[in-house]
């Protein structure tokens, strides 16, 4: 792939660069196959720790959403980061390709 989406790999020496989804120091998603889109990085589901994640509640926004988003707050212990990754649940072709799929922004550093 090339253009916009495309995946996320970095060849260095012959070897894939792995990225990171870092959060107050911790990685709470590690891949090889992220993919980037609109200057997102998306990880597989497989490859981030949904035990950190909790569904935010839908806003009026999210509702309207075309792609069916969904936001999660970023949560440990007393820690909270809110509505600092989503996924599509029903992306539409624009985005088919990360569907459920998770981005990160905000207080998340993808490295």
């Amino acid at each position: 792939m090339t253009g916009p989406d495309r995946y996320a790999r970095a060849r260095t020496d012959g070897r894939t660069l792995t990225l990171k989804a870092m959060w107050h120091g911790r990685v709470i998603a590690e891949s090889e196959r992220t993919l980037e889109v609109d200057g997102y990085h998306y990880f597989p589901r497989d490859s981030v720790r949904m035990d950190l994640l909790r569904a935010a509640p839908k806003s009026q926004s999210d509702r309207a959403c075309p792609h069916g988003v969904q936001f999660y707050d970023v949560v440990q212990d007393a820690e909270r980061s809110a509505r600092s990754a989503w996924s599509y649940e029903a992306p539409r072709a624009a985005l088919e390709r990360v569907d459920h799929w998770i981005g990160f922004w905000e207080d998340v550093e993808i490295v």
